[in-house]
């Protein structure tokens, strides 16, 4: 008698704490006149929240097990984006499901989704423009580009924003919709070898077959320089007071063209110099007509 008295005290006891219980998740919290949302609806969305977080975590490394460092990179960074958006609509349909006016609270906070939309207006174009980016490979790190006539070596993709350095060792932080509306020269995106030049001028009267065999000596000595394809020399123009040769070349190195450039235009210096090959200034000649 007594063991079947202590059970209904307990079943008592025990149907007494759930109640408690179930009445501390139907609590409302309200959000407005005719929404609120409960203890029990915030509970639920973190249970889906996290349940979908490490699903979809699986999901990742599942996908990119067998993919390359660069492409894995560039899948996390896209992956990340859907991510955000598949947490949006878990959000949206959890609440929904559990009795919360989703179309009542969207309905109240227009006036504040448009001030946030056109204030995050370019942060949102920069998002899409970087899931393009690394859809497309428009860039990849370690290509060599040329926007808004600064040139750099692209180190990092990102969602947003694309990083770079300079050949003065300054990082350019690129926005990435710069480079679906403005135009970008990527200069190593088909090859990695590039072509460059470096011209020059020698003055009337000089033997131009010996300062085209004199610069094709200097670029075959450069170690830059490939020797394939073989350097070109062009006798571009006959200048107001100079003879103009252009020295095309290639190299893979074009990160470094500037030096490259340089120790050529010394060399070329010196060894006009050496034979007597004169690189004039503008001249000109005055007539004196005496009346």
């Amino acid at each position: 008698m007594n063991q079947n008295i202590e059970a209904i005290e307990k079943t008592l006891a025990s149907n007494s704490a759930w109640t408690q219980f179930k009445g501390i998740l139907e609590v409302k919290l309200p959000l407005g006149e005719d929404t609120h949302l409960t203890i029990g609806s915030i509970l639920l969305l973190l249970v889906v929240l996290l349940c979908t977080h490490f699903l979809l975590r699986f999901i990742r490394v599942l996908a990119s097990r067998k993919l390359q460092n660069e492409d894995k990179y560039r899948f996390k960074t896209v992956f990340t984006f859907i991510k955000y958006f598949i947490f949006s609509i878990v959000i949206i349909a959890t609440l929904d499901s559990s009795g919360v006016k989703i179309t009542a609270i969207l309905a109240a906070s227009t006036a504040l989704f448009v001030g946030i939309g056109l204030g995050m207006q370019k942060l949102f174009q920069d998002i899409i423009s970087g899931v393009f980016i690394l859809i497309d490979r428009t860039v990849t790190v370690n290509d060599i580009i040329e926007i808004d006539k600064k040139v750099g070596k692209i180190t990092e993709v990102g969602l947003r924003t694309t990083k770079a350095i300079t050949n003065d060792d300054k990082i350019l932080v690129i926005p990435n919709h710069k480079f679906l509306s403005e135009i970008l020269y990527n200069w190593t995106q088909n090859n990695e070898v590039t072509r460059e030049f470096v011209e020059v001028g020698v003055a009337y009267g000089t033997d131009v077959d010996l300062v085209k065999a004199l610069l094709l000596g200097i670029a075959v000595q450069e170690d830059a320089i490939l020797n394939a394809p073989k350097p070109i020399v062009f006798f571009e123009d006959f200048g107001d007071s100079a003879l103009k040769f252009k020295l095309h070349f290639y190299i893979k190195d074009s990160f470094n063209v500037l030096l490259i450039k340089s120790d050529l235009r010394y060399k070329i210096h010196k060894v006009f110099n050496d034979n007597s090959i004169q690189i004039p200034f503008p001249q000109r000649t005055v007539h004196v007509v005496n009346t």
